[in-house]
């Protein structure tokens, strides 16, 4: 046996030695310091979760102050989704909030002054939607007017489209089924419990998926040669996350069940991650973002792929508008304001980067729920709107700095 046998530490190249139980706890850190990095947003968002309850005396947490959280930011969630897909492609939507005005008075026209059902009413508000963002995507990709002055326009057209289908005026009550969009919970399948089992069994379907996803995705990993983190820290992710999950979900099971609301946001983010994640058209969206002449060099259709896109966020917009009319039981002409601020906010807040190419579905999600948490929280404490305002300009201006600092670091522009 040779005497590098024999020895309790490895030689480096240089000649060194190291200990393998020191290179372990090295490996350790070194897969804490880069998961802590990448889901800053999602650490970030459960501090200030924590922070407003300990602020609110745990009223933040009561489980219907949560299921309000769902059904009253739902319509901004929606938004971010489509929201930063566009960001990510290099564009801006400064449109959407009027967009979501819009067809939500025509919807009011359609279910209520129409009387046609209320499922024909809710597909043929997301066709006018969908006509929106085939407008607004005409000019962007095929005249080349830049987004932020087509969607600029577009504000303008579409709330005064707005003001003249309700002529100044309200549209409402509608009917139930579509005030479920917005204020309807899936509870009560098997009978009246303490504990909605419907919720419980959903979430547990949840943990199971996401625990066999991340199985195999770390099993496959190891099975070519790359790079895994170490066991210790994926199980803890894995309970950590499934505590989460479990907190969610009773806080839920114990008030009305599953919101509708969260339904929709569930089969969103489960879509667009498919999209853009498994998809040409997505890695063509963050290539669009990330060198625009790059990518046309390289046979992208970046027009056809511009197109797409804002088409997608018109649908979007309507169906937020759809979910926000529901919620009210009202279409009215302030519906829609200050949402495309929402939205966009959300979007950076969730990581999303200024000069686009970078972002994610997830990342939107937690920065609409942080924004969210803000106003439920600030609102509780009893704090006034301006200063709601002020803090939420703050945070904003944080999270760019934050990217810009990051890139700068990294050796970016």
């Amino acid at each position: 046996m040779s005497d590098l046998d024999t020895k309790p530490a490895t030689a480096t190249a240089a000649g060194a030695q190291v200990n393998p139980s020191t290179s372990k706890a090295a490996s350790w850190f070194t897969h804490l310091a880069s998961d802590l990095g990448r889901n800053g947003i999602f650490i970030a968002l459960i501090v200030v979760v924590v922070l407003f309850s300990i602020m609110t005396d745990g009223i933040l947490l009561r489980p219907q102050n949560i299921s309000n959280l769902i059904v009253q930011n739902g319509y901004i969630l929606v938004l971010a989704v489509g929201m930063v897909m566009v960001i990510i492609a290099g564009h801006i939507d400064l449109s959407v909030g009027s967009v979501a005005a819009f067809v939500g008075a025509v919807s009011g026209v359609f279910a209520v002054n129409w009387g046609l059902p209320w499922w024909l009413a809710i597909v043929l508000s997301l066709l006018v939607g969908a006509l929106v963002g085939v407008w607004q995507g005409f000019w962007i990709a095929f005249v080349g007017i830049p987004a932020f002055i087509v969607t600029l326009a577009g504000m303008l057209i579409f709330r005064g489209l707005a003001l003249a289908v309700l002529g100044n005026a309200n549209i409402g009550s509608f009917p139930a089924e579509y005030r479920a969009l917005g204020n309807g919970f899936l509870n009560n399948v098997f009978g009246e419990f303490e504990l909605d089992p419907l919720t419980l069994g959903i979430a547990a379907i949840a943990v199971i998926a996401l625990i066999v996803q991340q199985v195999r995705t770390r099993t496959g990993r190891a099975k070519y040669g790359q790079e895994v983190e170490p066991i210790v820290w994926f199980v803890t992710k894995l309970v950590l996350i499934t505590v989460v999950i479990g907190l969610f979900s009773w806080a839920l099971a114990s008030y009305k069940g599953i919101p509708v609301t969260l339904i929709v946001l569930a089969v969103l983010v489960m879509v667009y991650g498919i999209v853009m994640n498994r998809t040409v058209f997505g890695r063509h969206i963050y290539a669009i973002g990330g060198n625009l002449h790059a990518a046309e060099l390289s046979g992208i259709k970046t027009r056809n792929v511009s197109f797409w896109l804002f088409v997608n966020m018109g649908v979007l917009a309507a169906l937020a508008g759809l979910i926000f009319t529901a919620r009210l039981n009202l279409a009215g002409p302030k519906a829609g304001d200050g949402f495309e601020l929402e939205a966009i906010s959300a979007a950076f807040i969730g990581g999303a980067a200024v000069q686009g190419g970078v972002g994610t579905i997830g990342g939107a999600i937690i920065g609409g729920l942080i924004i969210g948490v803000l106003n439920n929280g600030m609102s509780i404490m009893g704090i006034g709107i301006e200063w709601q305002q002020a803090v939420k300009g703050l945070v904003l201006l944080l999270a760019v700095a934050f990217d810009v600092y990051n890139k700068r670091r990294s050796g970016g522009r």
